[in-house]
């Protein structure tokens, strides 16, 4: 088994070697919000969406944009509004006279990196599309079906304030989101660096330093990253801790869940600590990992009661609970 880790490990030091010189080329724009690069990073490399949600002005935007840069992919950033249809986002048949027949126009979703700005902004039919796209990795228009690229990363953003004309995610949908981050003001150090880098001369941008090729051979070897029985059994407690509180000593949380977390948050709790254990160029994953990405896996999949709403309990507040008492192997 020592053998084993040791080849794993080997393998992950050489393909995780673009992971530094991405963070650094991205942190030459953005100040602070490491925690959300390497999150987005965390589900770029699991193959899995993210969801942003915080005030305007923090930065996501430009944060996707400049990660989109740093590797050399197709980007596409699509703002959604009321008025968008499905057709604006996948595509649709144009018909040519010239030639009596229709062709297909694609849509700005057949890109690597897709930002969906203010996603609560546009009616369900349009989120729909964009899900259906996000899930199958497939987009249909007419009878035909068309392979999206890959990597296919979507980054979602929304706001938390100003919720008038908005069409809130149904929380089935928020659950095909790997992630959802929540991003926090930058410290008073970090704020005059903004300052002083976005106020005087050109904005600065970052230069291509990995390759899609890069990113999909990552994803390989992310897959073959060593998690011991102890740390799965670790991530089972703690999805059971959300569906069961009263058998994990967390009686207390029993009359503030409606609906724990799904079998979706075990998978995805598991690819996301090896893919933060492969930022820290770990052939294995320590249960430190499974914590540094629990509350972005969870805090979208714990449905509280009315109680809990009423006793002003938020998603966090439960996740944090349990993570504080569920025992780490």
């Amino acid at each position: 088994m020592n053998r084993d880790i040791e080849v794993i490990q080997a393998r992950i030091k050489e393909t995780s070697g673009f992971v530094d010189r991405l963070l650094e080329e991205v942190g030459g724009v953005i100040v602070g919000q490491k925690a959300m690069v390497e999150q987005l990073l965390v589900g770029l490399l699991s193959d899995g969406h993210v969801l942003m949600e915080g005030v305007p002005g923090l930065a996501k935007t430009l944060t996707v944009r400049t990660l989109a840069d740093a590797i050399r992919t197709s980007f596409q950033r699509i703002q959604f509004t009321p008025d968008l249809l499905p057709a604006d986002l996948i595509g649709t048949l144009i018909y040519d006279p010239r030639k009596s027949e229709f062709k297909t126009r694609r849509g700005p979703v057949f890109a690597n990196v897709i930002l969906a700005d203010e996603i609560n902004r546009s009616p369900a039919k349009v989120q729909s599309a964009l899900l259906e796209a996000m899930q199958e990795r497939t987009v249909t228009i007419g009878e035909d079906t068309y392979p999206l690229p890959s990597p296919f990363l979507v980054l979602a953003t929304q706001n938390p304030i100003d919720q008038e004309g908005t069409y809130p995610l149904p929380e089935a949908q928020v659950d095909r989101f790997m992630l959802k981050l929540s991003v926090g003001y930058p410290n008073r150090d970090e704020e005059l660096e903004i300052m002083r880098r976005m106020s005087s001369g050109p904005t600065p941008a970052a230069e291509p330093v990995v390759t899609p090729e890069e990113i999909l051979t990552a994803r390989e070897a992310v897959e073959t990253i060593y998690m011991d029985s102890q740390v799965e059994r670790y991530i089972v407690d703690l999805v059971f801790a959300t569906r069961e509180p009263a058998e994990s000593g967390l009686a207390e949380l029993d009359p503030l869940i409606s609906f724990g977390a799904s079998p979706r948050a075990s998978i995805y709790l598991a690819k996301t600590s090896r893919a933060h254990a492969f930022l820290r160029h770990r052939g294995y994953v320590t249960p430190e990992d499974v914590r540094s990405v629990a509350m972005d896996v969870l805090r979208h999949r714990v449905i509280l009661t009315y109680e809990a709403e009423a006793e002003e309990v938020t998603a966090e507040d439960v996740v944090t609970r349990v993570l504080d008492t569920v025992e780490v192997p």
